[in-house]
């Protein structure tokens, strides 16, 4: 693994655990400093409001992050188990793989919008509507994956000596199983922070009062006009950093276990 990407990942930690100590009470209104310039005491500047702007930033990743890292998980488990089912018999591999083309061939960011718009929003609307429109490419990947192991004869003869289904899982196809979900909990990652963003800009996604990095733009975009320029840029040049340094980090993965590109190319899709 390339050692070019550590000190990127250590900084990317590094932020989001100071963002934990930070208090949300450190960005109060305070209207005596508000649209301030980036300077050495602000180094973000501040908002219309007099609040910092590196603090709303760092909170806003913190809880990017989150929604991401949640998103990921759920996504790749879930992938994991229908990938799971439908290896039982034809049947559940013909429903399994309906769900996935019917998923797939619906508009990705319009899904998820209704989604999150019938939940109610916030964040488990969010991250509800996140995890339900993620799943179908690293579904498809494993599926695929199991497919082949399947036929291995190592796993034929244990299916032959009686094994359950289970007892296959955990000790033939998760250890072949692990690079696949690595790789793929990676890159939904920066996919899901991405829309997170997106939706809620749009004004679909998280409430008001949230420190997200979408509600940061929207809310910058009507002083753009008068010059602010930094409401806009820190917030986005921040998210931008990140998503590169995941997607890099998980294109190095990638080709530290050996895989081709068409998981990074479904995920992109």
């Amino acid at each position: 693994m390339k050692r070019k990407w550590i000190i990127p990942l250590v900084i990317f930690i590094f932020i989001y655990i100071t963002s934990f100590l930070l208090d949300r009470n450190m960005i109060e209104i305070n209207l005596q400093i508000k649209n301030q310039a980036p300077s050495l005491l602000h180094l973000f500047g501040t908002d219309w409001l007099g609040r910092d702007m590196l603090i709303r930033t760092l909170k806003g990743l913190q809880l990017s992050i989150t929604i991401g890292i949640l998103t990921a998980m759920l996504s790749t488990f879930l992938g994991l188990l229908l990938s799971l089912v439908s290896s039982v018999n034809k049947t559940l591999d013909k429903i399994v793989t309906s769900f996935i083309d019917l998923f797939l061939s619906l508009p990705h960011l319009v899904t998820l919008i209704l989604i999150t718009f019938v939940l109610g929003g916030g964040l488990k609307g969010v991250v509800i509507g996140l995890m339900l429109t993620h799943w179908p490419a690293i579904t498809r990947v494993l599926r695929a994956e199991i497919l082949q192991l399947k036929e291995m004869p190592y796993v034929q003869l244990s299916k032959q000596l009686g094994k359950p289904l289970w007892w296959r899982a955990r000790h033939h196809l998760f250890p072949h199983l692990a690079p696949q979900l690595l790789v793929g909990f990676i890159l939904i990652f920066p996919h899901a922070i991405l829309h997170e963003a997106a939706i809620t800009f749009l004004g679909f996604g998280l409430s008001a009062e949230e420190p997200a990095i979408g509600i940061i733009l929207s809310e910058s975009m009507q002083y753009l006009s008068a010059g602010m320029w930094w409401l806009a840029f820190f917030p986005g040049l921040s998210l931008l950093m990140m998503i590169i340094i995941f997607q890099r980090f998980a294109n190095t993965l990638k080709d530290y276990f050996g895989r081709d590109r068409s998981y990074e190319q479904q995920v992109n899709d």
